[in-house]
């Protein structure tokens, strides 16, 4: 659902696949999230898939987005890629072709094959319950073979949520460019969530502007919680954290050999 005030100001709510900002917004991906920002961390991500108890080829990727992490990995991994937003594949389809893309939903998709490894970006972050949390860490267990690995690199854990600001944006060779500011905060009413405030100010090619608000919810759970729900999925668990002073926590979950 969408409003606009006064001033032109396009307003939504919305998280996921469902909002603008993976639907109709999905094509300016590659000028708010460049592709070249991703390469210490898809290295970083890589060590942790390389963790398994068996050699990892074949790793499954859900939530992929616009596959700017996979474009890195897939030097090094046969990638398949599983994402709940059509405009968004397509955004990666461009940037990894051959690459397998499947769409769905990281909580109840089920391929009917087993890999070495699955790997799970910031879009588990979505996942707004335990219910859900719980749904994916299951969706990537029955996806791994006995002595792989999942990764799970979430933004933030309760423990280490402080409100942030982030903008960016680039310009394409049309003349059309995009810049958004990102806020990130934590309503005081708030138990397991918090929210980033997304604005997007759009210049098409002619020199037209428009802006753009939407807000997305997003799951915020105690390392304890990560734990618990990894090992009741049939995981053994681990942490690493990411190098750098605003390293973020990552999950990574063994499937026993038994």
């Amino acid at each position: 659902m969408t409003s606009s005030d006064e001033s032109g100001t396009e307003h939504a709510t919305g998280a996921g696949a469902g909002s603008r900002f993976y639907g109709e917004l999905a094509h300016w991906w590659p000028l708010i999230s460049p592709v070249s920002e991703y390469t210490e961390e898809a290295e970083f991500a890589a060590g942790l898939l390389e963790s398994a108890e068996i050699p990892v080829r074949e790793v499954l990727e859900l939530g992929s987005g616009g596959g700017h992490n996979a474009f890195h990995l897939r030097t090094r991994f046969d990638m398949t890629l599983v994402d709940l937003s059509e405009e968004m594949l397509e955004v990666s389809r461009r940037l990894n072709p051959g690459v397998p893309h499947l769409r769905g939903d990281m909580r109840n998709v089920r391929l009917g094959r087993l890999f070495d490894a699955v790997f799970v970006h910031d879009a588990i972050d979505y996942m707004a319950t335990r219910g859900d949390l719980l749904a994916a860490f299951r969706t990537a267990h029955a996806h791994l073979r006995p002595g792989g690995v999942a990764v799970f690199i979430p933004d933030h854990v309760a423990e280490d949520f402080h409100p942030e600001t982030d903008c960016g944006g680039g310009d394409a060779e049309d003349g059309s460019g995009i810049r958004y500011l990102e806020w990130t905060w934590r309503p005081a009413d708030a138990r397991d969530t918090a929210r980033t405030e997304y604005t997007f100010t759009i210049r098409s090619a002619d020199g037209g502007i428009h802006v753009v608000h939407e807000t997305h919810e997003f799951g915020l759970f105690p390392t304890r919680d990560w734990r618990r729900l990894l090992i009741e999925a049939g995981f053994r668990v681990e942490t690493a954290r990411e190098p750098g002073d605003a390293g973020r926590t990552a999950f990574v979950g063994h499937r026993p050999h038994v």
